[in-house]
C-alpha cells in the first residue's frame, strides 16, 4: 500500500462524518445513506490494508450493502425539489 490509498482511506473517513453532518444538522435523510456507504468503504478498505481475514462472500454482502445504500441516497437527492 502506499500513501495515496492512506489519503484515500481518510477522505472516506471524512465523507462519512460529511454524510452524518448533513443527517443532523441539515435535517436530509440522504445524508444517513451516504454516511453509512462511506463507513462501509472505509471498513473494506482498512480490512484489505490490514490484511483482516474476513470470509470474502461477508465482504461482498458489505460492498453490496454500500452499493444499495447510495443508490437510495442519491434517489432522495434526484427527487428533491
Amino acid at each position: 500500500m502506499n500513501i495515496l490509498h492512506l489519503i484515500s482511506i481518510l477522505f472516506e473517513g471524512l465523507v462519512a462524518l460529511l454524510g452524518v453532518k448533513l443527517a443532523l444538522i441539515k435535517k436530509k435523510t440522504y445524508g444517513w445513506g451516504i454516511a453509512l456507504t462511506f463507513a462501509i468503504y472505509v471498513f473494506y478498505d482498512l480490512s484489505k490494508y490490514f490484511v483482516f481475514n474476513f470470509n470474502p462472500d461477508l465482504l461482498y454482502v458489505i460492498f453490496f450493502i454500500a452499493t444499495v445504500s447510495i443508490f437510495l441516497a442519491v434517489w432522495q437527492i434526484f427527487k428533491e425539489k
